[in-house]
């Protein structure tokens, strides 16, 4: 009876089916596993995609049983002679069917362990420091939603605090905040991050009571190290944030060179305002940002000598400026008022330190002050990649690119997720002429903001000045979703498509729409053009109009045409940037060192 059965199902194809059916379930599996992560899918597309499969397995069968596949199509049992060849035929086109699905599995391996996995590999095999943590965005457990901005305020407030741990390794703010509404296991948010440990929480807030749950979680094994919750008043939300701080350095045993760093208490009426200021700012619109001084001038009405506002307003202020959104002598004026009123009331406010730097240096071209209060701020908090990256653009512009560069690779590692973090060191890559390094920072960053401006018209330079494709960049330029950054590029790619007339007319376009903002962009694209009498003039613009992009001028590529120019030192030397003048400013900026870094034991694989 057995052996009748077996023969018959080998008869109907039904054995060679169930194998088909096993090694297609099993490679559609694979496949979904694999496109999961790429495509955004939920995790659990592959589980029930399999649950499914498993309940279908039966009715699979029993249709192999019933159906054969004929050179015709389907036919039913009834319809099929007992001595013909079908069920020959059926088993033939079954081995190739498997057959198929076998080398789709063998593709779907090599890829899973060779394409899509290999960034996986390689990151698996960078060790993380045992002392190191990323402060996730605390839940919003209160009813008003529009209190997030509160619960992020509160996550963003511990991680600055654990930022002014020297021997602590904290994540930034941007790739933290990264997985915001995501579900995303612990351990994976390690991975990414390349972290050991993660600081998650949740925040309830009704009137002036506030309730704050905290928990440390070790990343790779996904157990919960520490938890508590506090009910508290607003005024004692500082304590709290202490508290926290104090318990991850006890619970991770660090051997701190110093005491744990304390929270700077804000007036507790104005607090909230602040941190719905700096939620609004940290978006960077116009909007927002008008917003965020309405806020911030409300705050100070209430509460004048609260430093914290004075210097996020300072922020607000500068960031304003750069995007455009007001005059450069108002905005970079108002600015500097704001940050040495927010120093005149707590002198060690090293974000207020680092803007009067930038300001020194963009606006004033006055570097050695800019160098002075920049070693002033990271002296202040030597962790904060805010100030690091400030000093890195400082050092670049003073052509020491080797130490800009060490300074924004730390960076960009520490702040993975951020686009800009991967944009600013492709752009001082492009400075140092590393062209190849230069475009996997740009595609990185490119990766994670698609619509980030200046970040093709960069590639576009790579591939224009590093690979001289020129064709492949006005490809890329073409993509650049800000007008006045393409149309700086757009004349020099047309020149080198042999296309002159064009480049002329993007040139006078240029000059028509951009020259008065952008003076510095017009000089060093007639620079490149072999305009030297003109592109003099425009520098001469840029300095008069206080262009904040002429400190770029001593390592800007494009103007390598004018270095031999008698009038290129004499125009150096005006700014501040020759030789001799540059040899009088001493600044040293010393990467963060963790304590995990000199210890034995504190690496995890």
């Amino acid at each position: 009876m057995t052996r009748g059965l077996f023969a018959e199902l080998r008869r109907r194809n039904v054995l060679r089916a169930a194998v088909l059916y096993i090694g297609a379930v099993w490679a559609l599996t694979q496949g979904i596993a694999q496109l999961t992560p790429v495509v955004g899918a939920p995790e659990w597309a592959a589980r029930w995609f399999l649950v499914a499969a498993i309940i279908g397995f039966p009715l699979w069968i029993a249709f192999a049983w019933f159906f054969e596949f004929t050179p015709e199509g389907l036919k039913r049992e009834s319809d099929v002679e007992p001595h013909d060849s079908i069920a020959r035929h059926t088993g033939r086109k079954l081995d190739f069917a498997i057959i198929g699905v076998l080398a789709l599995a063998v593709v779907l391996l090599l890829t899973d362990r060779f394409v899509l996995h290999r960034g996986v590999n390689e990151d698996a095999a960078i060790p993380v420091a045992e002392y190191s943590i990323a402060v996730l965005p605390f839940v919003n457990r209160s009813s008003d939603k529009e209190q997030e901005y509160f619960s992020d305020g509160i996550a963003e407030d511990l991680l600055n605090l654990l930022s002014r741990i020297p021997e602590l390794q904290v994540t930034a703010r941007t790739s933290s905040f990264s997985f915001k509404g995501k579900v995303v296991p612990i351990r994976e948010i390690g991975r990414q991050l390349r972290v050991a440990h993660i600081l998650e929480g949740s925040v309830q807030k009704a009137g002036n009571a506030v309730r704050i749950t905290a928990q440390l979680i070790d990343a790779a094994s996904e157990k919960q190290r520490w938890s508590q919750t506090w009910d508290r008043q607003l005024d004692d939300i500082f304590k709290v944030q202490d508290e926290i701080a104090a318990t991850v350095v006890g619970e991770l045993r660090i051997k701190l060179l110093a005491a744990t760093p304390k929270s700077k208490p804000v007036d507790p009426t104005v607090y909230p305002l602040i941190l719905q200021a700096q939620a609004l700012t940290d978006g960077f619109t116009k909007d927002g940002m008008a917003e965020a001084i309405k806020l911030l001038e409300h705050a100070l009405a209430v509460s004048p000598n609260e430093a914290r506002a004075w210097a996020l307003l300072a922020r607000v202020r500068q960031n304003q400026t750069l995007a455009g959104f007001l005059p450069a002598v108002e905005g970079n004026r108002m600015a500097q008022e704001a940050a040495t009123r927010a120093l005149d009331l707590d002198p060690q406010n090293a974000l207020a330190i680092a803007l009067l730097g930038r300001i020194a240096s963009d606006f004033e071209n006055d570097l050695v002050t800019a160098a002075r209060q920049y070693q002033r701020a990271i002296a202040l908090e030597p962790g904060n990649l805010n100030i690091l990256n400030g000093c890195a653009i400082l050092l670049s512009n003073l052509g020491r690119l080797d130490e800009a560069l060490a300074l924004l690779e730390y960076r960009a590692s520490h702040d993975p997720a951020n686009p800009i973090a991967h944009l600013n060191l492709g752009s001082v890559q492009i400075t140092a002429r590393r062209w190849d390094a230069a475009a996997e920072s740009l595609r990185t960053a490119l990766r994670l903001s698609p619509d980030l401006v200046s970040a093709h018209t960069n590639l576009s330079a790579v591939l224009l000045l590093g690979k001289h494709d020129a064709a492949g960049a006005l490809a890329e330029l073409e993509k650049e979703p800000d007008e006045a950054t393409r149309m700086g590029y757009l004349p020099l790619v047309l020149d080198a498509l042999g296309r002159n007339s064009d480049a002329d007319v993007a040139e006078a376009k240029l000059i028509e729409q951009y020259g008065q903002t952008t003076p510095f962009n017009v000089a060093i694209m007639l620079a490149h053009r072999r305009k030297p009498d003109d592109a003099f003039e425009w520098l001469e613009k840029a300095r008069q109009g206080r262009d904040q992009a002429l400190p770029q001028v001593l390592t800007e590529p494009l103007l390598d045409p004018l270095h031999d120019d008698p009038r290129w030192l004499p125009f150096l030397r005006k700014i501040g940037y020759a030789p001799e003048q540059l040899a009088k400013i001493e600044f040293k900026v010393t990467l963060p060192k963790a304590i995990a870094a000199e210890q034995t034991n504190g690496v995890h694989q």
